[in-house]
């Protein structure tokens, strides 16, 4: 019987892609349903220093919603380094402005801080309207558990 501990290599595991609709989901709920994804721990060859994840395409990045006040509490700040380089704004006025870096953002933040979090998120395709370039991938729609 051979008991011998499986670890996935480079390029060894398949890797599919996924497409998600944000319209009407809450923020951090399905950005840690995508973090798990890009690492590959829905797989049952998931290993932890071999970047063995799935593609993720997420479109309607505009139309992702955030419970309680979150969307006029909130704040998102960026630092330049520089004296008075901080800049601040609400939730609401990024998903104005750049609701796919709100997205690109949180899932980041959910990846392992390591060397391979740069390959997990190039792997994260969020766009903010319904269309998207990767139509000849074929990505299989994902449907996310709604609260």
């Amino acid at each position: 019987m051979n008991r011998q501990t499986f670890h996935a290599k480079n390029n060894e595991v398949p890797q599919a892609w996924h497409h998600i609709d944000a319209t009407d989901q809450v923020l951090g709920r399905m950005a840690t349903r995508i973090a798990v994804i890009l690492m590959g721990k829905h797989k049952p060859e998931y290993t932890p220093h071999h970047d063995v994840g799935d593609f993720v395409v997420v479109t309607n990045a505009e139309k992702i919603t955030l419970t309680g006040n979150k969307l006029d509490q909130k704040l998102y700040r960026t630092f330049s380094g520089h004296p008075s380089g901080q800049k601040t704004r609400t939730y609401r006025q990024m998903i104005e402005q750049k609701p796919e870096l709100l997205l690109e953002t949180a899932v980041r933040k959910m990846l392992p801080k390591n060397k391979l979090a740069s390959a997990m998120l190039k792997k994260l395709k969020v766009y903010a309207g319904p269309e998207h370039p990767h139509s000849a991938q074929d990505p299989q729609p994902l449907e996310l558990q709604s609260a």
